[in-house]
């Protein structure tokens, strides 16, 4: 077999393959064996009968082809291999001369990784929120904590905000109620916006036993995003009670013995979430300025395919889960479909590019990925999907998605080795250390999995069997 490879751009190569006939031997007995057992022809024995006969009754094109069909992945694969090329995708393969018992020829169009060269990337340098925790801070999160310990107790009297309410409720659409349109017995604290728009206006000045009619638009269920005539019934008003902030508080909501005490856990508490977020916040900005420093081709069939999986996430995931479909999120986050085709291209070539960047940092840098880390990282995953680590861990095996798994932990350091070489300054002008190796990996792995969300599938490295 010979080949030669083509530049068609930076991204796309042609393969122009030779195969001499005599190598295709083993896929012609191959071949012949397989009609063999399909067919059956008077006075030969199943799986007996002689090649000539098959030529005869079935033609020999037909065997030409079952063989081609068979040997095209092999010598594919082998071209790939001899040139050294990191395919992405399924190639497009056109047989350009087929000569029976002289030679085979093909072409295979196929996507590859770009060649990058990764810049010096010392020189980064970003601005990050300082982390300031203000006694307001700390004030709101005790109230917070507070509102949390608070009783109810009925009383006899119009309901009003802070309320808590129990209520019926009924809703009509074109005045048929809705088989999943009814609730009895609801719990609503008013004015906190966890049910329909306009309840709050509706039961504030009921009493128990009072009831009233108001329009809403409906939020999920069958008849979600439509408008409904909805009828609620007050059948209980009990007010919030607070309890007082003192140390009786501090012992009942936490450890802690004083007011002072829970005070002083809340401020660290505050911190430590200000300190991820300014983590995150660097890595993302790092990411961003890491992207600026290199060219980075995306191929036209890759991007393609990316957004459209991202497009059909978003509305078969995402979206069918909230009862909501594609043009009803478009209207309520106030966008045209070609905003929205325009962003989602945009985050694709980002999620590409950031790919191909941090996978030739891991190569350039030798990162290698342990069970230890790997094992951490699916088990945040599992906790982000609600799955127990050992659900999480079979569906992610059987999927054939440890390589992915792999991948994100590995680009996940290669980041926090750009970050660890940039300079991190606050808002202050102050230096900021961000010193924990391992949380810093963690973090930016999480950062380059949500940058890359949906790219994995699409742009690992594969060798896909062609087809004639």
């Amino acid at each position: 077999m010979k080949s030669a490879v083509e530049n068609l751009n930076p991204t796309r190569v042609r393969l122009t393959v030779e195969v001499p006939f005599e190598e295709l031997k083993d896929s012609l007995d191959a071949a012949y064996k397989k009609i063999n057992q399909q067919v059956t022809v008077k006075g030969f024995r199943k799986g007996k009968i002689p090649a000539r006969v098959i030529d005869q009754r079935f033609g020999r094109g037909a065997v030409l082809e079952e063989a081609v069909n068979d040997a095209l992945p092999k010598f594919y694969t082998e071209a790939v291999n001899e040139a050294e090329l990191n395919v992405l995708g399924q190639p497009e393969v056109d047989i350009t001369e087929l000569k029976d018992g002289e030679t085979l020829n093909f072409t295979a169009e196929v996507d590859v990784r770009p060649t990058i060269e990764i810049p010096d990337y010392s020189g980064i340098e970003v601005e990050v929120d300082a982390v300031e925790v203000a006694d307001e801070d700390v004030e709101k999160a005790v109230e917070e904590l507070r509102e949390r310990f608070a009783s109810t107790s009925p009383v006899e009297r119009a309901a009003q905000d802070g309320d808590v309410v129990t209520i019926d409720l009924e809703a009509k659409v074109d005045g048929e109620v809705l088989e999943d349109g009814v609730a009895s017995d609801v719990s609503y604290t008013i004015g906190s916006g966890e049910l329909l728009d306009g309840i709050d206006e509706a039961v504030k000045g009921l009493e128990a036993g009072g009831e009233a009619t108001f329009a809403s638009e409906l939020k999920g269920g069958s008849a979600a995003g439509k408008e409904a005539e909805v009828t609620v019934k007050v059948t209980q008003v009990a007010a919030r009670e607070l309890p007082e902030l003192d140390d009786d508080f501090a012992q009942l909501a936490s450890e802690f013995d004083t007011l002072d005490e829970l005070k002083a856990d809340s401020r660290k508490r505050l911190e430590n979430m200000k300190q991820y977020d300014q983590a995150t916040q660097a890595q993302e900005r790092v990411l961003e300025k890491l992207l600026e420093l290199v060219e980075v081709p995306v191929p036209e069939k890759l991007l393609e395919d990316e957004i459209n999986t991202r497009k059909h996430n978003l509305e078969h995931h995402q979206l069918g889960q909230m009862g909501l479909d594609l043009a009803k999120y478009l209207e309520i986050q106030g966008k045209t479909e070609e905003e929205f085709d325009a962003e989602t291209k945009e985050a694709a070539i980002k999620g590409i590019k950031t790919q191909f960047v941090l996978d030739e940092l891991v190569n350039k840098e030798k990162l290698n990925v342990n069970q230890e880390e790997l094992t951490e990282h699916l088990m945040r995953r599992a906790a982000s999907s609600g799955m127990s680590p050992d659900q999480f861990a079979q569906a992610v095996v059987e999927g054939g998605q440890v390589p992915m798994l792999v991948g994100e932990v590995a680009r996940g350091k290669a980041l926090a080795v750009v970050v660890e070489a940039a300079t991190v300054k606050d808002t202050n002008g102050e230096v900021v250390d961000l010193d924990d190796e391992e949380d810093e990996t963690e973090s930016a792995t999480e950062v380059v999995a949500e940058v890359t969300d949906g790219d994995e599938a699409s742009t690992e490295a594969s060798e896909e069997k062609p087809e004639a």
